[in-house]
């Protein structure tokens, strides 16, 4: 590790963190219209199966099922490499600690981001991001986020001492329900929403038929995260190859991980963006992928001018770009490296730092056990100005402070 790493002690910005929701789900239930409540109410419980896990009335939500909470416990923070490595080793091991009141309360959280030296950070849902897949109506995926939506503004508040940033949830499913809900967190103070990869109703996001929700957004400097998940867009190819869509962490397989999460739904997602001319529109909108790596950035960059220029005569849905998409993407769109991605590498191969930010996924167990530890991890020769803005300038400056 570089010197100038193993002295930094300066602010930091974590630009990916989580809360965990409560086991008693009663909280945002209680939101829901009664013509919901029986199948679309959520409850944690061990099933005829003998499994710990979050239900959606009767259906189960298959990738918590014994992986991360069970009986109230939830995986280490920043471990998981360890965990693995002691189940492939076939110890018997069970790591999983309590939760502690910063995970669930957000007065405690603030006082954690003082312990943990961070100046600001993006909080994103919990274990709620698993089950955004399994809400597959239109009208009741909406009601389901509405109500959690109302739960997470009342109970954590969107923004809280302008130094922690909260993201209800947003869909574009419907478009008349969507800006009913964008204007809704709006009005509630959200800096940020989080939505699901991929195309909806087999159109792209920045489609001009959204035209009107991301106005709402645009004229709100509201801000976007996609955060790893599993895209439902990708259930048809997951099956055409034999894998089975939402499946637990403990099924699935090296080729589900490889192409199904992370690079591709990204890719098509911020792409599909910057084809669209969707900065030209709504340039006050900034985009932010969360979970999903970084080491995919210089290749896609390269891919996109280049297919450019292949279709500069072609067919542009939202007129021609004004310039190279790779220079719109690095104004506009902002990445969370993995710890171990080659922070260095996507540094040199792309010519510019000022879109990467550090994540430290707190406090899944995916990420760092704590923020500053991401620069031991991530920021090996990186110099004075690179690690500045990468652990805290870059994401303050995706976030800026309300004056």
């Amino acid at each position: 590790m570089s010197n100038v790493a193993t002295k930094y002690n300066g602010p930091i910005f974590d630009s990916d963190s989580h809360i965990y929701e409560p086991m008693d789900c009663s909280a945002w239930n209680h939101y829901l219209p009664e013509k919901f409540k029986k199948d679309w109410s959520y409850s944690w419980r061990v099933g005829a199966d003998g499994e710990d896990a979050q239900y959606i009335g009767d259906r189960k939500i298959a990738p918590h099922a014994g992986y991360n909470t069970i009986d109230g416990r939830v995986s280490p923070p920043g471990r998981l490499h360890e965990w693995l490595r002691a189940t492939k080793n076939g110890e018997d091991i069970d790591m999983r600690v309590p939760m502690t009141p910063d995970m669930l309360e957000p007065e405690a959280r603030l006082r954690k981001l003082d312990e943990f030296g961070v100046e600001g950070a993006l909080v994103y849902i919990g274990n709620h991001v698993a089950s955004l897949a399994y809400l597959d109506q239109v009208d009741a995926r909406y009601a389901v986020n509405h109500s959690y939506n109302r739960w997470f503004s009342e109970t954590w508040g969107f923004v809280r001492e302008d130094r922690m940033y909260c993201t209800p949830v947003l869909s574009l499913d419907d478009i008349d329900q969507a800006v009913e809900e964008a204007k809704f967190v709006v009005k509630a103070g959200a800096r940020i929403v989080q939505m699901p990869m991929g195309p909806y109703n087999n159109k792209a996001p920045a489609d001009p038929a959204h035209d009107r929700f991301w106005a709402i957004l645009n004229e709100a400097k509201v801000n976007v995260v996609f955060h790893v998940g599993e895209a439902d867009c990708m259930y048809g190819h997951m099956r055409s190859w034999g894998e089975k869509p939402m499946q637990s962490g403990k099924q699935k397989s090296a080729f589900t991980f490889m192409h199904f999460y992370s690079e591709r739904p990204v890719v098509e997602t911020l792409t599909s963006f910057v084809f669209y001319n969707f900065f030209e529109r709504f340039p006050n909108v900034k985009l932010l992928t969360a979970e999903n790596g970084a080491e995919w950035v210089p290749g896609v960059l390269r891919k996109m001018d280049k297919c450019r220029g292949l279709a500069k005569n072609g067919y542009w849905p939202c007129g021609q770009l004004k310039t190279r998409p790779s220079e719109i993407f690095k104004k506009n769109v902002y990445v969370v490296a993995y710890p171990e991605d080659d922070i260095r590498g996507i540094i040199d191969q792309t010519g510019s730092y000022e879109y990467l930010v550090m994540g430290s996924d707190y406090p899944h167990s995916e990420g760092v056990p704590e923020p500053r530890d991401f620069i031991k991890e991530a920021c090996s020769g990186l110099n004075e100005a690179e690690l500045l803005a990468v652990m805290h300038d870059n994401g303050r400056r995706f976030m800026p402070k309300v004056l």
